[in-house]
């Protein structure tokens, strides 16, 4: 029988040998209760963190909201995961790779806080979430779905795609602007009322502004009107300190390729165990008993070795921890709203509320709002100031810039952004 050692795959004894590079520092808080304030808010406490990151520092990337550089344990892992997969084929893929792919879907799912039959892996979280918002069937013509103004194009694509396939109405509505914890709970409270509605999108994190929602408590709302949600998790898990559990929600797809900082390419879905049946399997796929969540994707040919990196990658999140992240990626957000707070040109959209934002923001440079506008800012401070952001569109208000640092981040990249705010703000 086909035996290929487990020395040759990374998440092996290679796991170990990749993850010795992490500094000690990190090896001091393998529990995410024993995080100590400095990791949050001094730059020199995060340089060896910053040192574990190959990145090309020519320009200031404050756009790291598309996908996360991988650190170099990862990076070390994924190449030779590459050579493995490269040299051993079919043949490991036909013996072993499933039992693999096993192991690395039951550290996601421990790692989420969930059951290993919750979770089935994805090519990334828009995969995860449209097979969910399609599969879900508890739908008749003339029901009601809805989604905002800051929910993922992707998402709102595939909520449309259910008025023209399944006959429901779509309900669009905008989230406040600015936003407060009690105008954002009224605002959904105020669609929850909507007649017939059975199926909300919630965004937990925005792609567009960095905005962060109650979800749990919309949840609950939505619960006791008799609407599901389905939760886009994509930005906030890796980048907020949370669970699965702490969603409230039963249908919620993830990335790995974004906080998590896993190759590009992979991310998974949840299904609550008691609700799978109400998700429908993948193109009537029959590789999985319909009561296996993996019935509800089918991908075809996956990346091996990015899949087999995972646990790499998961492993050295854990050990920086979900909280000290969040504390250093708030921090650095922080770091430059608090010090452009007087320039009047700047208008910040993200509200100063810890419990609504993270380590993304979005702002306007005056009342500039549409895209040739900001895409010419966003040109200016990448060609003048070698500072790269990105538009975002799609917001009801008008278009905005979007600043997303990285645990690379140092405090000496925002000054630079500072500073250029300051001149291009007169």
């Amino acid at each position: 029988m086909l035996n290929i050692s487990r020395r040759q795959i990374v998440f092996g004894s290679l796991a170990s040998t990749a993850l010795s590079l992490i500094p000690s520092v990190l090896q001091a808080h393998n529990n995410t209760s024993s995080i100590s304030a400095p990791l949050s808010s001094s730059d020199a406490a995060w340089k060896h963190i910053q040192e574990l990151y190959a990145v090309n520092r020519e320009i200031t990337n404050l756009e790291n909201g598309y996908w996360g550089a991988m650190p170099k344990p990862v990076l070390a892992a994924y190449k030779e995961n590459t050579d493995f997969i490269n040299t051993n084929n079919t043949i490991y893929a036909r013996a072993q790779f499933s039992g693999a792919l096993e192991k690395v879907r039951e550290q996601v799912a421990h790692a989420v806080g969930a059951d290993v039959s919750e979770i089935a892996l994805t090519r990334g979280a828009t995969e995860a979430l449209q097979k969910l918002i399609t599969g879900y069937n508890g739908l008749q013509p003339g029901d009601v779905v809805a989604y905002s103004d800051l929910d993922y194009d992707s998402m709102q694509y595939a909520m449309n795609w259910l008025q023209q396939r399944r006959g429901v109405r779509v309900k669009t509505f905008n989230i406040p602007e600015p936003a407060t914890r009690q105008n954002i709970l009224e605002t959904y409270e105020k669609i929850l009322s909507t007649p017939k509605l059975k199926l909300l999108l919630l965004t937990h994190l925005s792609h567009r502004t960095g905005l962060v929602i109650p979800v749990a408590e919309i949840a609950q709302m939505a619960r006791t009107q008799g609407v599901d949600v389905i939760v886009d998790a994509a930005h906030s898990w890796g980048q907020i300190d949370f669970n699965v559990k702490d969603l409230s929600a039963d249908f919620v797809g993830f990335n790995l390729h974004k906080w998590i900082s896993a190759p590009v390419g992979v991310g998974f879905m949840y299904i609550s165990k008691n609700r799978l049946m109400d998700i429908d399997p993948d193109y009537a796929d029959e590789d999985y008993e319909s009561n296996d969540i993996r019935s509800r994707v089918h991908t075809g040919t996956t990346n091996f070795a990015a899949l087999l990196t995972v646990p790499v990658a998961l492993d050295l999140h854990q050990k920086i921890s979900a909280k000290a992240k969040q504390q250093r990626l708030t921090y650095l957000r922080d770091y430059w709203v608090d010090a452009l707070r007087s320039n009047k040109s700047v208008n910040v959209l993200t509200p100063d509320d810890a419990s609504l934002h993270a380590g993304i923001t979005s702002f306007r440079l005056g009342n500039a709002r549409d895209k040739k506008q900001n895409d010419g800012l966003v040109k200016t401070l990448r060609d003048q100031y070698g500072i790269l952001t990105v538009r975002r569109g799609g917001i009801h208000n008008g278009d905005a810039i979007r600043v997303s640092p990285a645990l690379f981040t140092r405090d000496s990249d925002m000054d630079k952004f500072i500073v250029a705010m300051n001149k291009l703000g007169k």
